[in-house]
């Protein structure tokens, strides 16, 4: 579907959830680099504690300060644009559903901390929290590169927010999943413009034979998946490489000019994880580049 911008876009509405130390909050800045990225929802959350006390209360006073930094910003809003400012009391997570249950968005944005699997287990996390929760997309901005970038290098990442997806693909049940999803956003009107599906082959097969069958297998699946999307207007490009896939990953997303690395699990935020980790949570923690999370539910 065509965006009053003339974008052809994956999502139209999305939440952005900020803390203020996310550097988040500047997006609010840039609803008309957003707009041209085919946005023309976008809802901004910040959840402010409770004050202390004998009995826990919504901390008014930090509530309207919280509304005018956001609120601020908002002197340049496109017409056709909707943008609403929402300020919360109480746990991130919860507000989090809470919003989502009354503002009907197809994706949320949100930042990620620095910090270990045992320790988002031991200590909790919003964004493991809200993995936990959501059923629509999450997108992970890194917030160290959020808030380095100059005016000028944001206003050019909000433009091109979903202009080029990076795949891992290796025909398993969540890769499947992954392709499906951008497949019915396509059929829907809401195709991709560029998209790189990547195989990586376990370096860690002994037999060369096997791994070679395995490389000429994964090329032969990777034309099939290929010609499915570009069938949908989409651009593909595939690539099979052999190593560690999460190092492959990463390092394909820097050579090829990707905007975001998309990726599903059931498993996100769950104890398993602890003993089976996945490649989508491990890419939730470790990209610095953005990651679109499609939770299997």
């Amino acid at each position: 579907m065509l965006s009053r911008f003339g974008v052809v876009t994956m999502f139209e509405s999305a939440l952005i959830c900020t803390d203020f130390t996310d550097g988040l909050y500047r997006l609010v800045r840039f609803v008309p680099q957003l707009a041209e990225s085919g946005l023309k929802k976008l809802v901004f959350l910040h959840v402010v504690p409770l004050a202390e006390g004998a009995v826990p209360r919504p901390d008014e006073a930090g509530i309207q300060v919280a509304r005018d930094r956001l609120s601020s910003g908002l002197d340049n809003i496109p017409d056709g644009v909707e943008v609403t400012v929402e300020v919360k009391s109480g746990t991130p997570s919860v507000q989090i559903a809470e919003v989502l249950r009354s503002q009907h968005v197809e994706l949320v944005i949100l930042g990620t901390p620095g910090r270990s699997l045992l320790s988002e287990k031991l200590f909790g996390s919003t964004m493991i929290n809200v993995c936990q929760r959501l059923t629509i997309p999450l997108m992970i901005l890194r917030p160290n590169l959020i808030s380095t970038y100059t005016n000028a290098e944001l206003a050019l990442r909000c433009q091109n927010l979903f202009h080029h997806l990076l795949l891992p693909y290796d025909d398993s049940e969540t890769a499947r999943y992954t392709l499906e999803r951008i497949k019915t956003k396509a059929q829907a009107g809401h195709p991709l413009k560029h998209c790189l599906l990547c195989w990586v082959v376990d370096e860690v097969r002994r037999n060369a034979q096997l791994r070679e069958y395995e490389e000429e297998n994964a090329a032969k699946v990777l034309a099939q998946r290929k010609q499915e999307l570009e069938e949908l207007g989409i651009d593909v490009r595939t690539e099979v490489l052999v190593g560690n896939p999460l190092t492959e990953i990463l390092e394909m997303a820097v050579d090829v000019d990707i905007s975001a690395i998309a990726s599903a699990s059931r498993n996100v935020g769950k104890l398993i994880e602890l003993s089976v980790r996945s490649l989508t949570g491990e890419l939730l923690r470790k990209s610095w580049h953005p990651v679109i999370y499609f939770p299997i539910r």
